[in-house]
């Protein structure tokens, strides 16, 4: 019996140190907590930074395309969306094609917020592209995103 949780030997070669889907968690999770902890050190949750970006992107999105970028269930997201509009960084308005559905914008303030957060994701990214043998930086979020086409295609 141990005293404490062990870390796993580099040498193992189990299952799990060489899955898929737990490689691509804990890559996530290691590679996501720096940035998150900048992000909560400016206000924000996680969700709220990813519809920040969304909209940096593309102001005026529908709440069901922010939940799908925020990784969040769409009635959670709108419960955020309300405290983000109560806080000033985004604003609600009527489509103007089809005024029974709402389309959410950026604030002055959610703008800025949204530009220096993108900015700042992207020094981080870079730093962490950097820590990978250039063949496997210049090929890994071709990939990612190939794989995240292929999924969604046989959702559909």
């Amino acid at each position: 019996m141990t005293d404490g949780p062990t870390q796993p030997d580099q040498t193992d070669d189990g299952f799990v140190s060489s899955y898929l889907l737990y490689l691509l968690a804990a890559s996530s999770d290691a590679a996501s907590a720096e940035f998150h902890a900048h992000v909560r050190r400016a206000g924000l949750r996680v969700p709220e930074w990813r519809v920040l970006a969304c909209l940096g992107d593309r102001d005026g999105q529908m709440i069901t395309r922010l939940a799908d970028i925020a990784l969040v269930e769409q009635s959670r997201l709108t419960r955020i969306i309300d405290q983000m509009v109560t806080r000033g960084l985004l604003v609600r308005r009527d489509d103007q094609e089809d005024k029974r559905r709402v389309r959410i914008y950026l604030t002055a303030e959610g703008a800025a917020l949204s530009k220096k957060l993108v900015a700042d994701a992207k020094v981080h990214e870079k730093t962490l592209l950097a820590a990978l043998p250039a063949d496997c930086a210049t090929a890994l979020k071709p990939a990612l995103a190939a794989l995240l086409e292929g999924l969604a295609s046989r959702r559909k």
